[in-house]
């Protein structure tokens, strides 16, 4: 038998003996067979159940595959160890999506994927620009801003967050620039860099701890789509802002009971140590506002209450402008992946309340409380500019704990593709 296992696609039920097997096999050859219903569904199912079986290289091959259920296809195939080999079929515009896709998304998983000890915030800043470089080239510019540094600049959130562990927090900005010096700035991503997140004083249990390598999840997908966009021709000055830090404990860790005051005047008191996301990402909207681009979007692994509302299969999504929640619908469903709007009203701003600062963190108890999700987009909104339309991401769906159905174990890069499309209007 080749090495390489050729892949069909066919609508033709499996012959008798198969009974009602989906996936096929004759000597060198499998077969998928679709049913009516999702097919998309059913191709990445078929193809996790293919790479259990030790199929590493395979050739795509035959008249049903087009551009979806091929990406869907490679999106089983991929686990935490290798990504694995695929022959695409089509004309050559078509694999250049195809590649351009894996090999973004493929940067995602392997930052996600990394162990906490590899990854420091440092580390996970100097690798995202140094891909997107790679990627951009000389229309790429980038600095960061590390440790006591990012008190002088008052970025006061992911310091504190940051400031526990003996690895410095940072914060990266990166200018995307293929139009000139003073091109005005389309769009900014912000993306929540936590490379570890024990829960700070608000300790995490072990088993909810043993995945927090992923909470870096939202600046590795911000990353990824902006490199996605330029490989597919982005012709927009984009800025991007990743919010890196370790929540740890130590002498110097942050407390419950302290109280930030932001760069744009707001105080938080800080009642959980563990709702860490939203105080880096408070600095990392600013920054983004600051640079006057009328779009901003931020991805974040930040609540468990959005897993709870739209489950492992869909991200969810907030913003006060409902044609953005609209238009983020459409490009998702373009490029078939699964996004879910949520509530968020003026008074979600007021549902983490103190009695000694503008807003809370949080609410003091487990999980934040009902809604915790559209509370947490509410106190992010404290920090978006009026003037700016903004899209928070809450990536439910971006990495799996356990391997399932659809995905392996580990980073999904789910989300990618529907920020790079947002960014192409």
């Amino acid at each position: 038998m080749s090495d390489v296992m050729k892949i069909y696609l066919t609508e033709d039920a499996p012959a008798a003996h198969w009974g009602s097997a989906d996936v096929t096999f004759t000597t060198g050859q499998a077969n998928i067979h679709l049913q009516a219903g999702d097919q998309l569904r059913q191709v990445q199912q078929a193809a996790r159940k293919l790479r259990g079986q030790g199929i590493n290289e395979v050739a795509l091959e035959g008249e049903l595959w087009d551009l979806h259920t091929q990406w869907a296809f490679a999106q089983g195939f991929a686990t935490a160890k290798q990504i694995g080999k695929i022959a695409w079929t089509g004309d050559d515009a078509v694999k250049k999506v195809l590649d351009d896709r894996r090999d973004s998304a493929a940067f995602a998983r392997q930052l996600i994927n990394e162990t906490p000890e590899n990854l420091a915030p440092m580390t996970l800043a100097n690798q995202a620009a140094q891909w997107l470089t790679k990627v951009g080239g000389d229309k790429v510019s980038y600095r960061i801003i590390e440790g006591e540094a990012l008190l002088e600049e008052k970025w006061i959130g992911i310091h504190s967050v940051g400031r526990g562990s003996e690895r410095p927090p940072a914060l990266l900005e990166l200018d995307y620039n293929p139009l000139g010096e003073d091109a005005p700035v389309s769009a900014a991503l912000v993306g929540k860099g936590i490379t570890f997140d024990s829960g700070g004083y608000s300790i995490k249990a072990s088993e909810g701890m043993l995945g927090m390598k992923c909470d870096m999840g939202g600046a590795a997908t911000v990353t990824a789509a902006l490199g996605l966009a330029i490989k597919s021709g982005l012709n927009k000055r984009i800025k991007l802002f990743l919010c890196c830090a370790e929540n740890l404990i130590s002498g110097r860790a942050y407390k419950l009971g302290d109280i930030l005051t932001y760069k744009n005047g707001v105080s938080v008191e800080v009642v959980n140590t563990d709702a860490e996301g939203r105080l880096v990402l408070a600095d990392g909207l600013q920054a983004a506002c600051e640079t006057g681009a009328p779009l901003v979007i931020d991805a974040a692994t930040l609540t468990g209450a959005a897993v709870m509302a739209v489950g492992t299969s869909y991200n969810a999504i907030f913003s006060p402008s409902r044609e953005l929640i609209s238009r983020t619908q459409e490009k998702a469903s373009a490029v078939a992946e699964q996004v879910w709007p949520l509530p968020l009203e003026p008074w979600h701003k007021e549902m983490c309340p103190s009695a000694y600062a503008d807003t809370a963190n949080s609410r003091p108890v487990k999980g934040g409380g009902a809604g915790g999700a559209s509370n947490a987009a509410g106190f992010l909104w404290r920090f978006v500019s009026d003037d700016t339309q903004w899209l928070h991401m809450d990536l439910a769906s971006a990495f799996a704990d356990t391997a399932n159905g659809l995905w392996a174990a580990g980073a999904t890069a789910h989300g990618v593709l529907t920020i790079a499309e947002l960014l192409q209007d």
